[in-house]
């Protein structure tokens, strides 16, 4: 197996054996270089026309407020041409967007945020996380979050609306609902009508606006024509409301921000609002919700007597259908994305070609997609690419976009690389089981057992209690939407703090570069003292020097375990890959004191190389807070617990993944496992 540069333009060979096709470099070439100097070139426009006082009526009479973003001459009059239009329809306010604009383009204070942006070149140490977080100011990613004067100035429209019940639009904030969804496809088929607009529309957005981009296009409006969606989600409940059966402490502290948001005016339209009467429909609309969701998800977590602690149809209707979607998609995400489960099954579900879908995943969290774009061997920036896909599928533009990717993917431990499929094709399912025998690498932890092809040979319960270091981990990254890396490598790069509260059971090394790539499942046989146990599981990357990078993670109560094998994910002959759990109140399962059962933990799926020497590791632990909440009654049933993982030969624990490596031992089929437990 080898890992090299070819000569010329910089292609990746990637790692392959046995002549495995190798991987393109993920720089785009020379039809990226086009790509960028379209975008950073002179535009045909010199100026743009911004109306923030846009109004939209909807079907049931709740006004939606818009800025409407149109191409100018040098006096600022807007053309009269009509253009594609680009939608961004958004929760955070556009006052936000407004002074986020205002800062990227103001003359002095726009050119000095881009200057230290771009010097920002730490990824790890004391300033890893601030560099990180900073870079993204310079590489597009507020230009897609926010206007985009360069994409306008180029020849399109751009429509920013707030949600209903957020910003300045009326109404209650009804968190992705139907009516939601009903009003993106108002606002699209408004939009198509427009003297300005030639009939063509696309979608764009990051987070919540991604998420709405997709559920617009899986209902196929006739004008939608693309969506460039960052770092959107396909299932939220698996994803971050309530992983593995546990809320996350994310929603209450985005709710929250949300909430305080939509009660800011728009100081742009004010004082006409004031005169046409909107301010007060506007206030009326907010006293009626002042807080939206936040009373009745308090009250669930309480006292589990709201569905939406529970995976309901509440939830069922908010997510997008991604086999719906006809329009080409460029979808973006990161390995530790909130959403991370999601970056990957948005692709796999898409019911088209290759190139008319593409999907891009980076070593990252939320807050800091794109922050290494633009570099040699590194993917275009984020306007770059946003461009470029508008370029093909909303003006015709034959760019080559479609042969970029569609599988562009930063290989933790590794490198930026294009191919075609995700899992790499080269890999297999093997596994590894865990074992009480000491790998010697893991001292500081609860106990040093091992990873073998082999189970364990003895029956021996490990006993592991819940702790608060998870507030010092890559977890509480994960939950913070990344904020959380200016607070040092032990948040992002090494996790050998959060480690002394684990059973951390390590391999032996590599001796060659070895990928795993995919989906992976851990299976454990575990038992409590109380009525509920809750696990929280990492899979790390063990360095010679024993730094412990979490490559992956992945929670589950135990009364959560059954599984739903209609969507769970199985190799041909029936291993399990990927588990999917019911999380409903109706198959919930009793967990009898001291009666060891088997869970499932699905693990987010990955792509990722273990260096030569390097080792990998899973870390069990009884919690980590604050990823993972337990709702009260739960906390009841599992007072005073001892969470025991009892490695017995007859009823092993192990772990399921993918690799191209002799890490494990060929996967077994396990016809339990293709039925709830």
């Amino acid at each position: 197996m080898t890992l090299e540069l070819s000569a010329g333009h910089g292609e990746f060979a990637g790692l392959h054996r046995n002549g495995v096709p190798a991987y393109r470099d993920a720089d785009g070439g020379t039809a990226a270089r086009e790509w960028r100097a379209a975008v950073d070139g002179r535009q045909p426009y010199p100026r743009v026309h911004i109306d923030r006082s846009i109004t939209l009526d909807m079907s049931d009479g709740t006004r939606l407020r818009a800025t409407v973003v149109r191409p100018a001459n040098v006096l600022g009059t807007p053309v009269k041409t009509p253009f594609p239009a680009v939608l961004n329809v958004n929760p955070y306010n556009r006052a936000v967007l407004d002074a986020i604009d205002h800062g990227l383009h103001a003359p002095v204070i726009g050119n000095a945020v881009r200057t230290a942006s771009n010097a920002m070149t730490a990824d790890s140490g004391a300033l890893g996380g601030v560099s990180r977080i900073g870079r993204t100011f310079g590489t597009g990613l507020w230009d897609v979050f926010g206007i985009n004067r360069n994409l306008v100035r180029s020849g399109y429209v751009q429509v920013i609306v707030d949600v209903r019940g957020t910003g300045s639009s009326h109404g209650k904030w009804e968190i992705l609902s139907p009516r939601e969804q009903q009003d993106s496809i108002e606002v699209i088929d408004w939009i198509s009508k427009r003297s300005w607009c030639d009939g063509n529309v696309g979608m764009t957005g990051w987070s919540y606006s991604a998420i709405n981009s997709l559920q617009a296009a899986s209902h196929r409006p006739p004008a939608l024509k693309a969506v460039f969606a960052v770092e959107g989600s396909e299932d939220v409940v698996r994803d971050v409301y309530i992983t593995g059966g546990m809320p996350s402490a994310f929603i209450p502290l985005w709710l929250a921000l949300v909430n305080g948001l939509k009660w800011l005016p728009n100081p742009a339209t004010g004082v006409a609002d004031l005169l046409r009467g909107d301010a007060y429909r506007w206030l009326r609309d907010r006293v009626k919700s002042p807080a939206s969701e936040m009373p009745s998800l308090m009250w669930g977590f309480l006292t589990a007597r709201d569905d939406r602690i529970f995976d309901d149809p509440y939830f069922t209707e908010r997510n997008p259908i991604i086999e719906n979607i006809e329009c080409p998609t460029f979808t973006i995400g990161g390995w530790h994305d909130l959403f991370g489960r999601s970056a990957t099954r948005v692709y796999q579900k898409l019911q088209m070609a290759p190139g008319r879908k593409q999907m891009l995943v980076a070593d990252g969290y939320h807050l800091d997609p794109g922050c290494d774009h633009g570099a040699p061997h590194r993917p275009p920036r984020l306007d770059v690419l946003e461009r470029a896909w508008f370029d093909k599928w909303l003006k015709g533009i034959d760019n080559s976009v479609e042969d970029y990717g569609p599988v562009t993917m930063e290989q933790q431990g590794g490198m930026w690389s294009c191919g075609t499929a995700f899992p790499r094709s080269e890999v297999t399912p093997r596994r590894l089981f865990l074992t009480e025998d000491s790998s010697g690498t893991a001292a500081h932890t609860r106990h040093d057992g091992g990873l073998s092809a082999e189970p364990a040979h003895r029956r021996r319960a490990l006993h592991v209690r819940p702790d608060l270091r998870g507030f010092r981990s890559r977890d509480l990254a994960q939950v913070t939407a990344g904020a959380a890396i200016v607070l040092g490598d032990d948040f992002s790069v090494d996790a050998r703090y959060q480690e002394h509260g684990a059973l951390s059971f390590t391999s032996e090394a590599v001796d060659e570069p070895t990928q795993l790539s995919g989906e992976m499942n851990l299976r454990l046989n575990v038992a409590t003292t109380a009525h509920e146990g809750i696990w929280a599981v990492t899979v790390n990357d063990v360095a010679p020097d024993g730094t412990s990078r979490v490559l992956t993670n992945g929670a589950l109560t135990s009364s959560n375990r059954a599984l739903d094998p209609s969507r769970s994910t199985y190799t041909p002959d029936g291993v399990l890959l990927d588990a999917v759990h019911y999380l409903s109140r109706e198959r919930r399962l009793p967990v009898p004191a001291n009666e060891p059962v088997r869970i499932d933990i699905d693990l987010v799926p990955t792509d990722a190389v273990l260096a030569p020497g390097h080792r990998l590791r899973v870390d069990v632990y009884a919690a980590s807070l604050p990823r993972y909440l337990t709702i009260v009654p739960d906390l009841i049933k599992a007072r005073g617990r001892r969470q025991q993982l009892v490695l017995d030969p007859n009823k092993p624990s192990y772990l399921t993944f993918q690799t191209d490596g002799a890490l494990g031992a060929d996967p077994v089929p396990v016809v339990s496992a293709l039925r709830p437990l």
